[in-house]
């Protein structure tokens, strides 16, 4: 087995860390949707998003660990784990064939209150009601950024919801396994256990990318998950689930970038004014947690 490094309290590391992970994440959302639409079934981009991870994690991993990396300390928490992770990656997938990233990004925005409301009975974490309050105040501003009351109701924002659900249980897990499990443990099984589910899927309708630029894009879905994931479990080791959860909020400027970049949609002055406002929460929380840490010191 792998050597599971002990939890760090790493605040201020783990927030930027987290905030990179969910950059990498808008890179998944942004390249699978591009694929999506370029004709690929969304089972095979979901498996190539898992398989390139799932390869990238064992040649940096092996090396360094050896054979005791593919053996879990838990591994029934380790699997249902990493069927949470690939259910919250299906369903995202197929909610963005219908939706604009911008929508099915600002729906996965609800995570963060799921997750600080889950870590109190399931990790035992204690969450003030300032911090609550924070997260709130921040999920209002998302609101302001996509005013759903002037939007049409489409049937996949359903599929987001569960996409939402199922990747809050898969972060509350990964806290659990944090100082239990090492690192390359984790990413080992979360992309194996993912991709060996979706092989016997995809095998039979397999379609091979057309151009050079799907090409990229095909292998790139898996390092943008390998790179993500990877900093989000670090991330979750040095500061508490229900702090980082806020973290998510950075997604609401880098999917509006990619929507400019990718997909020629730009931000309207409601997506910058509720940026500030989420932007303002999650300093708060940040904040607020530092003020704690100085005066429990």
């Amino acid at each position: 087995m792998a050597i599971a490094r002990p939890r760090e309290e790493k605040t201020t590391g783990g927030v930027l860390l987290m905030a990179l992970a969910v950059t990498f994440f808008t890179c998944i959302d942004s390249s699978a949707k591009w694929l999506i639409l370029a004709g690929l079934p969304t089972l095979q981009v979901v498996f190539m998003r898992y398989l390139v991870h799932w390869l990238l994690a064992l040649s940096l991993y092996l090396p360094q660990d050896g054979a005791g990396a593919l053996v879990s300390n838990s591994p029934k928490l380790q699997f249902f784990r990493s069927l949470f992770l690939l259910g919250s990656t299906v369903l995202n997938f197929s909610a963005l064939r219908y939706l604009p990233i911008t929508v099915t990004t600002t729906i996965m925005f609800a995570g963060p209150i799921a997750v600080t409301l889950l870590a109190i009975p399931i990790l035992r974490e204690r969450v003030g009601i300032r911090r609550i309050a924070a997260v709130c105040v921040g999920f209002l501003g998302v609101l302001v950024v996509m005013q759903p009351w002037g939007a049409s109701f489409h049937p996949a924002m359903l599929l987001s919801l569960g996409a939402m659900v199922s990747a809050s249980m898969y972060f509350v897990m990964t806290r659990m396994l944090a100082g239990v499990e090492a690192n390359s443990t984790q990413q080992i099984w979360s992309s194996g256990v993912a991709a060996l589910a979706l092989l016997p899927f995809v095998l039979g309708g397999w379609l091979w990318p057309q151009t050079p630029m799907q090409w990229v894009i095909f292998f790139a879905v898996g390092a943008f998950g390998a790179a993500g994931h990877i900093s989000a479990t670090i991330a979750h080791r040095w500061a508490d689930a229900s702090l980082l959860a806020p973290m998510v909020y950075v997604q609401v400027f880098t999917a509006a970038v990619a929507g400019i970049l990718v997909f020629d949609t730009w931000p309207t002055v409601w997506t910058l004014g509720g940026g500030a406002i989420i932007i303002a929460s999650g300093l708060y929380i940040w904040q607020r947690e530092r003020q704690k840490k100085a005066q429990s010191s």
